[in-house]
């Protein structure tokens, strides 16, 4: 057990299911472009990725260069999640709720701050997180699996980022978090993660394993 001074979460796929819809998406539109990919496939290859290493890690597994139609069919799908918004992963509102006040937290994520920003406030969570949304995008030049994006939420927080627990569900975040000295709790919550996908985490170099935020309650001594 590890009781965190701090908790820096992940967001697609640790709070919200955004990880399993939008590797749904992808699978279905590069199956109808030709390149038949399952939804397995998908979270396979790309979860926790995002710009360029996405897009290469597309063109790896298609074996050529990507569609050039793909941009705009992924620009009007993430326009129609932002309006629709996406379902919690299973628990995540009631964890965070549930926090001591006083427990400082972030959202550390390879998404820019509008969407995460966006779907706090479809599941009712944003004033959770106050001004601590840090991107991957926008407030480091290395995004994920550097560890440089931890490393700027903790300072932000203003606690040493051994005294942190990190939240990841992706193979990307648990092996930028893992270099990180941070205490790192490797998610298998959501509809994406499949059977092994524990094992693939600690293999990572995950700290600890849950299956869902009750178990995570439990590993950082909060239930």
């Amino acid at each position: 057990m590890f009781r965190p001074d701090a908790i820096l979460f992940d967001f697609d796929g640790v709070l919200v299911e955004s990880e399993y819809e939008g590797n749904r998406h992808v699978a279905e539109w590069l199956t109808a472009a030709g390149h038949p990919t399952t939804p397995l496939d998908a979270m396979t290859h790309f979860m926790g990725l995002s710009g360029q290493g996405f897009l290469d890690a597309i063109a790896r597994h298609i074996g050529g260069p990507v569609p050039e139609e793909f941009a705009a069919a992924r620009t009007i799908e993430n326009e129609r999640v932002l309006r629709e918004g996406v379902g919690e992963v299973a628990g995540a509102v009631a964890f965070v709720r549930s926090l001591p006040a006083d427990l400082p937290r972030a959202i550390v994520s390879s998404s820019t701050t509008a969407w995460i920003d966006a779907h706090l406030r479809h599941i009712g969570l944003r004033e959770a997180f106050g001004p601590h949304l840090y991107s991957g995008k926008e407030h480091v030049a290395r995004g994920k699996p550097e560890p440089d994006l931890y490393w700027y939420g903790a300072k932000a927080l203003g606690v040493p980022i051994e005294r942190c627990a990190i939240i990841e569900d992706s193979p990307v975040g648990v092996t930028g978090a893992a270099k990180t000295g941070a205490f790192v709790v490797g998610l298998c919550a959501g509809r994406h993660c499949a059977v092994d996908h524990g094992e693939r985490l600690t293999a990572l170099g995950a700290d600890a394993v849950a299956g869902d935020f009750g178990e995570v309650a439990r590993v950082l001594g909060l239930g």
